[in-house]
């Protein structure tokens, strides 16, 4: 069966979900993905930035083999020593005292903000408002989308959750505005992934700390697309010094496994037995993938090299952008975006597909890259021959 009678299959089953082109794909290996006819694809989506260590990574697999033939899942009743020592490694990784280990990023965004509000009601008089940015992306839950800045979604599931502001990301004054005595907490990312790869300044960052300790509210660091290697450090925060007071973490934490993490710092970690959790919480399937990815981003050198692969990339782009208009060139690590001079990103998204080259567009003007941290030269030089094939078109 082809591509065709599996997309038409799919549509007739499948509820909801994204504009789909006809390509089901039925394996893959590094940053390889492979369809049902055959035809392999470089991939410069990683599952949305999921797919750290590329497709089939061999570190993935065994442990997710070898975990399944121990436990699988025992309920977030017990303890069980892969969530401990996640736990504890994450710890270190983000300087944080408490984790929450969840499924998803928006599960660890509502993980974050549940935690804000609990402290502003016990810490600071009842407050209970976050302010976080527009263009934002935090998830698709009820109160995640109401954190997203997305304009279009604040009616789209009828009254939406209360108690959001949203201010322009990069604009201090605007922020400091918004903070009332009924503010318990300011949410951004520090680069803004779905957005469209919209990097915060250092100056910004540092900003918006001072903001939140002048004010005595909380700082929220979403992480779940910039973290861990993605953007060439352990987290996007940390090249500009500024450690929040609660991060979250997902996506490409268990490289293509479903786990994501909620971290603060101890004196504000005021949950009670009861008030967060969640059936699949702290499963140690996932658990043991997270601390294989982990492991494989240290020996690997990963972190350096997202630094070292994204500016080859950034080189190329700037290489490119003379004669095909390429505009706003941005990123860090191997998260990655340009502009188009108009509207068309769509059609090269379709265009790179047909050369065999995987892209995504957040916006109508705008290509965001995002490859495995794996990639290699090779399949970087891959990369530039596919792309200003699609590009000439």
């Amino acid at each position: 069966m082809g591509n065709i009678e599996w997309a038409e299959r799919g549509r007739n089953a499948w509820m909801g979900g994204a504009n789909r082109p006809d390509l089901v794909f039925a394996s893959g290996h590094g940053s390889w993905l492979v369809d049902v006819e055959g035809r392999e694809y470089l991939d410069f989506v990683s599952g949305w930035a999921v797919c750290a260590l590329g497709h089939a990574a061999p570190e993935v697999a065994d442990a997710l083999r070898e975990q399944a033939g121990r436990l699988v899942h025992c309920s977030p009743g017990y303890w069980n020593p892969q969530a401990v020592e996640l736990a504890e490694r994450l710890k270190g990784i983000t300087g944080m005292d408490r984790v929450f280990l969840g499924c998803t990023g928006a599960e660890a965004n509502e993980c974050a903000i549940k935690l804000a509000r609990k402290w502003g009601m016990v810490r600071k008089g009842g407050a209970f408002r976050i302010v976080s940015t527009w263009k934002g992306f935090h998830g698709r839950t009820l109160a995640t989308m109401a954190a997203t800045g997305k304009s279009e979604w604040m009616d789209l599931f009828g009254p939406g959750c209360p108690g959001f502001d949203h201010v322009e990301f990069g604009d201090l004054a605007a922020l400091e505005a918004s903070i009332d005595h009924k503010t318990c907490a300011v949410m951004l990312e520090p680069i803004q992934g779905e957005g469209g790869v919209i990097i915060a300044d250092e100056a910004y960052l540092r900003g918006v700390r001072e903001l939140c300790d002048r004010h005595g509210i909380l700082m929220i660091a979403d992480e779940v697309q910039t973290g861990l290697g993605r953007c060439g450090a352990w987290l996007a925060c940390d090249v500009s010094g500024v450690r929040p007071d609660i991060v979250t973490l997902g996506k490409g934490l268990g490289g293509g496994a479903p786990v994501s993490a909620c971290a603060t710092r101890s004196a504000y970690d005021l949950f009670e037995p009861g008030d967060q959790g969640g059936t699949f919480t702290y499963h140690p399937l996932g658990c043991t993938v997270a601390l294989a990815v982990l492991d494989a981003i240290e020996s690997r050198g990963l972190l350096a090299a997202s630094r070292e692969r994204g500016a080859r990339i950034e080189q190329m782009l700037f290489d490119l952008a003379p004669r095909f208009g390429l505009k706003n060139i941005r990123g860090a690590g191997l998260l990655r975006a340009f502009d188009l001079p108009g509207p068309h990103a769509a059609k090269l998204v379709a265009d790179a597909r047909d050369q065999g080259l995987l892209l995504n567009a957040p916006k109508q003007s705008t290509i965001r890259l995002c490859p495995a941290l794996t990639i290699t030269e090779r399949e970087i030089g891959q990369f530039g021959t596919r792309f200003e094939a699609a590009l000439s078109k």
